[in-house]
């Protein structure tokens, strides 16, 4: 029953959801760890949530975004197992203390071994009352979301390996456990002994899945396929795009139930004039929810820079702002202009033009080189500018990325006072630039600010370029009040 009616509520995930239930098993099936990865929006927790609570199994979730931490992804598994909930009456105090690894196997192991105690209590109970409602069985799964953050946690070295090897230290077969994770087992893997969890890879939706996704309580899907291309082009999360056809979906539907609309679907040729005016009229909107796509902020970003700009705009700059003929988040800004200092600077002068300590104030320092020097270092920037902007590999982009916009200094000679003198943070502390950079990367290709070559045949990996104009970058570094000019290598 559960095999057939999950994939109906998650369609193109019907592979997936078939071995997920092979791994579960029947009732009271032992099964080893369950390695689930995939990217953002591919439907893993959705999946596995729904599955449980249909199979009517008990099971712990905890995500590791909401438990930041070994004490309170601890703390939050062991109060779960208890029943307990942390409220005013208790003083919002846990159940039990938990620190250490060492302390938490002990209390995990003597709560799981009392909760399996009870259900099989009531498997007794049941089965002498003869009765078909307990299917609950013996079994207890223990749910890790977001894994890939344990990885930036303090002793995340320690962590890791304990979490991966706590099936081996349980011992209980009742006891199963399934990480989810958006990165690959190959970025966890240590030779600390545990048992490898097995892999379940979630593909990303192609546009054929997304279409089917939406259309599938929609009559008609073939009216509504006008406002669903030109989204995939930008974005492939259904968290995403159910955002962004949002406003277009209601206008959509205005114009449709609209009596004087007169639009006709009984013919080809008519279908297809009812799609081309029903384009040329969800343009504008459509255009404006593709902008929403981009720009992932919190809901308060859009007061606080408003509020950081009027401030900034009541003193005189040497320089103003020029506005954009397109709309682009500001970690897609940062990444576009990582990959015109990736393409445009030798990737030898990397440590002392992103070193905070040194930087290109360090070359004053230098002693004055000879004129044989000069003329030869000017024979090879003249080489290297007739080759045009060079190919750089990912990892050299996201380590660029990482750089201009974790350091805090580089915002120091555009900070503004307020008229009580405090200094006011610049706009880009007020945007979270932690959004998804691979998905931004993609999205940079696809819009041709980056191209992307072919593989290196000594690196084996990917090489991309820059291929944005100067005055192109300069004009986004401005947007962003970055200095450019301060990292960019002149040939």
């Amino acid at each position: 029953m559960i095999s057939k009616r999950v994939p109906v509520s998650f369609p193109a995930r019907s592979t997936q959801i078939n071995e997920v239930l092979c791994h579960l098993g029947p009732l009271n099936s032992p099964m080893l760890p369950l390695f689930i990865y995939g990217g953002a929006s591919t439907g893993k927790t959705s999946i596995i949530l729904d599955t449980f609570r249909h199979l009517k199994r008990p099971f712990v979730y905890s995500s590791c975004r909401t438990c930041y931490s070994p004490k309170v992804l601890f703390e939050s598994i062991l109060n779960q197992l208890a029943f307990h909930k942390r409220v005013e009456e208790n003083g919002y105090v846990s159940v039990k203390k938990c620190e250490k690894p060492s302390d938490f196997a002990n209390f995990l192991r003597e709560s799981l071994v009392n909760v399996v105690d009870i259900l099989k209590e009531k498997g007794a109970k049941m089965n002498v009352k003869k009765t078909s409602a307990y299917t609950w069985g013996n079994m207890v799964y223990l749910i890790f979301d977001d894994f890939e953050l344990v990885r930036e946690w303090d002793k995340s070295s320690t962590i890791l390996p304990f979490l991966f090897g706590l099936y081996r230290m349980l011992g209980l077969p009742e006891v199963g456990i399934i990480f989810l994770s958006k990165v690959s087992p190959d970025s966890y893997y240590s030779n600390s002994g545990h048992i490898e969890p097995i892999p379940l890879y979630f593909p990303g939706y192609s546009e054929k899945d997304l279409r089917e996704i939406f259309m599938q309580k929609q009559e008609n899907s073939e009216r509504y396929s006008i406002v669903l291309k030109p989204f995939f082009r930008v974005t492939r999360q259904v968290d995403e795009l159910s955002i962004a056809f949002r406003p277009v979906y209601e206008k959509y539907c205005q114009l449709l139930n609209d009596p004087g609309s007169n639009f006709s679907w009984e013919t080809k040729q008519k279908r297809e004039d009812a799609k081309k005016r029903l384009y040329s009229h969800l343009a504008p909107y459509i255009r404006s929810s593709l902008n929403e796509v981009f720009e992932i902020s919190p809901l308060d970003t859009e007061a606080k820079a408003d509020e950081v700009k009027g401030k900034a705009s009541s003193k005189k700059r040497g320089a103003h702002d020029e506005e954009l003929d397109f709309h682009m988040s500001v970690s897609a800004k940062y990444l576009l202009i990582s990959a015109f200092l990736a393409s445009r600077n030798p990737a030898t002068l990397d440590a002392s033009l992103f070193d905070p300590t040194g930087g290109l104030d360090g070359r004053k320092k230098r002693k004055k080189c000879s004129e044989k020097a000069t003329e030869q270092k000017e024979m090879a920037e003249q080489e290297l500018l007739l080759k045009g902007p060079g190919t750089f590999p990912l990892e050299r982009l996201l380590a660029i990325f990482q750089c201009i916009t974790s350091v805090e200094d580089i915002s120091v000679d555009e900070e503004v006072d307020d008229d009580d003198g405090a200094p006011v943070v610049n706009q880009v502390a007020q945007y979270d630039l932690t959004s998804n950079v691979l998905l931004q990367v993609s999205s940079l290709c696809n819009a041709n600010f980056i191209s992307k070559g072919s593989s290196c045949p000594l690196e084996g990996s990917t090489r991309y370029k820059s291929t944005v104009s100067e005055e192109l970058a300069m004009k986004v570094a401005r947007s962003l009040k970055f200095p450019l000019s301060r990292y960019l290598f002149r040939r």
